[in-house]
């Protein structure tokens, strides 16, 4: 297994981890391409509201690292190792890239209200002590260095990590390791209940 994007490889998550999130994957997903609407399934994430859908969709297309309009299994496990193995730094150009909606480089304030306010619908433990509004505020405040109300990749990155506040909180607010957590518990299962996927995992491994 190579790497699927760039500083990202499945190495970072263990021999059994790739097992267990194979079996999970083939068992939700047996052609081995998860749709948007197997996504949100697959993650469990229902009846959203419509920014929480947007966040949803926008998250499937940055895992989508080909842009073919699926996720594969490779694809799958390099957002894995990002969310759960990654540097702070991979994460962050990786929140960047989720936060940068209309994908024109650059991060507006809309933009990032919009996010955070579907990330705190889908992630209540996210919430801090401010509202979205403050927050979008704060962080345009601190790492909007020349007051154009837009933030570049490299504001974006190097200002929140010199700014232990707003790095705890972006980590704390897009920690899905909770989601992730849950869908592996979910996928301790008995082999016999997909044998096509068995018979795919055992050729693999």
């Amino acid at each position: 297994m190579g790497n699927v994007m760039e500083g990202k490889s499945v190495e970072e998550l263990s021999s059994t981890e790739c097992h267990q999130w194979y079996k999970k994957f083939m068992t939700e997903c047996p052609s081995g391409q998860l749709t948007l609407y197997e996504f949100r399934q697959f993650f469990g994430l229902k009846n959203l509201s419509p920014s929480a859908s947007q966040y949803v969709e926008q998250m499937f297309e940055t895992f989508d690292f080909n842009k073919d309009g699926y996720i594969d299994f490779m694809e799958y496990v390099a957002a894995l190792s990002l969310v759960l193995k990654g540097k702070v730094e991979q994460k962050l150009r990786w929140y960047f890239k989720l936060y940068d909606v209309d994908g024109n480089g650059c991060i507006d304030r809309d933009e990032l209200l919009t996010i955070i306010r579907a990330i705190r619908a889908i992630n209540p433990c996210s919430d801090s002590t401010m509202s979205a509004e403050e927050f979008t505020n704060t962080v345009f405040s601190k790492i909007d260095v020349n007051g154009d109300g837009e933030l570049s990749l490299e504001e974006f990155v190097e200002g929140v990590q010199n700014d232990q506040m707003l790095l705890d909180t972006l980590t704390r607010s897009l920690d899905l390791t909770r989601i992730m957590l849950g869908v592996q518990r979910r996928g301790q299962f008995s082999s016999s209940r997909n044998p096509q996927a068995q018979q795919r995992y055992n050729k693999i491994y």
